[in-house]
């Protein structure tokens, strides 16, 4: 088999909207710290941004939970905050905090002084892992690179570092409009170079993790967030291999805002627990591919209780293809790995029966 052919291609039918023998799934995080052999691996590599800049555990983590579950595509193990990381900002990983920078954007200069990162050079820690990922998959299943999105990667520069009220970020955005727009474009600049990079070195498909989008009031979210994803999406390669590379984004609180960004260029559009998949279709999925959305808190629930969830969201969604399953959010660190093989599990025993003409599964 070359490495161009795949065994399982299921999600990136789905993410086209063509039919499938049953719902593709994974898990956003689903390489993490649930699972204990990450932890271990973690150890090894003494830091988070040292596992990262690993290739060959990097990709070690990638395939981790594909040897547990029967997921239906890898995400490639990574962070976010590369871009503003190798933009020489000093990011760190504190434990009980978070990211960290060591330098946060405070002013014009600061703005002015941002270098733009190559994908070949600052970022080729991150294509070595797209392509040892790639080499590693052997056509298994496809690999999903990804982003975060110039807003919230500027949030994280201006903040510097995670944040419950983003009061510096919008005051940059209230206060000088001009400024903000700045460093959005070099992000997105940035952004489009590096998933550029991510597909030249093997990935399938691509993601827009648009964490804090949500933050925003509708005005700043469609001049501030949205219109540079679009910007982004718009330069991108739509093709590789011969196949089309979807490209999906998640807005974290974003389900008042579907129509508008199901108009941004994206394949798919990623819902968090707080909209309803059935809302959701009625809405968009005429367009678009729709991800989710179970909230990742489920998984400490009882498996019964996964399994009457996972049926839901599949009812809710209903019958055809161009749905993808995944939580609404990251899987979280304390999650039991037996859950997460419950909501599998019963997403291949449900979907089944919304998808062509095979025979109704027995309900949960």
């Amino acid at each position: 088999m070359s490495s161009h052919e795949l065994k399982n291609d299921r999600i990136l039918r789905a993410f086209q909207r063509q039919e499938v023998d049953r719902t593709p799934l994974w898990m956003m995080r689903q390489a993490g710290r649930y699972l204990p052999e990450y932890r271990e691996v973690r150890s090894q590599a003494g830091s988070f941004m040292g596992l990262c800049r690993s290739p060959e555990l990097a990709a070690r983590v990638t395939l981790q939970p594909l040897e547990r579950y029967d997921l239906d595509a890898a995400i490639l193990f990574s962070d976010i905050l590369t871009v503003p990381d190798a933009m020489g900002l000093g990011l760190s990983f504190v434990t009980g905090e978070g990211p960290v920078f060591e330098r946060r954007i405070q002013s014009n200069a600061d703005i002015d002084a941002l270098p733009q990162p190559s994908a070949q050079k600052e970022l080729r820690y991150v294509m070595d892992a797209v392509q040892a990922c790639r080499q590693e998959l052997a056509g298994r299943v496809p690999l999903i690179g990804f982003t975060g999105s110039p807003w919230t990667l500027a949030t994280y520069m201006v903040e510097g570092g995670s944040s419950k009220t983003f009061a510096a970020s919008k005051t940059l955005v209230y206060d000088q409009p001009q400024a903000a727009h700045r460093l959005l474009t070099k992000l997105a600049d940035a952004v489009a170079d590096y998933l550029t990079g991510q597909v030249e070195a093997g990935a399938q498909a691509l993601m827009i993790f648009d964490t804090w989008g949500g933050a925003l009031d509708p005005e700043r979210y469609r001049d501030f967030s949205l219109a540079y994803m679009s910007r982004i999406i718009e330069s991108l390669p739509r093709e590789a291999e011969g196949r089309r590379v979807p490209v999906t984004v998640f807005t974290k609180g974003g389900g008042q805002w579907l129509e508008e960004i199901a108009e941004c260029g994206a394949d798919a559009v990623g819902l968090d627990w707080t909209t309803s998949m059935a809302d959701a279709r009625q809405r968009i999925g005429h367009k678009v591919a729709l991800q989710g959305n179970i909230d990742p808190c489920m998984l400490h629930a009882n498996p019964e209780f996964i399994r009457q969830e996972v049926a839901r969201c599949l009812a809710e969604f209903g019958h055809g293809p161009g749905h993808i399953f995944n939580l609404g959010h990251g899987i979280q660190p304390e999650t039991p790995p037996e859950n997460v093989a419950a909501m599998v599990d019963a997403v291949h025993e449900f979907s089944p029966q919304y998808h062509g003409n095979q025979a109704a599964s027995p309900k949960a």
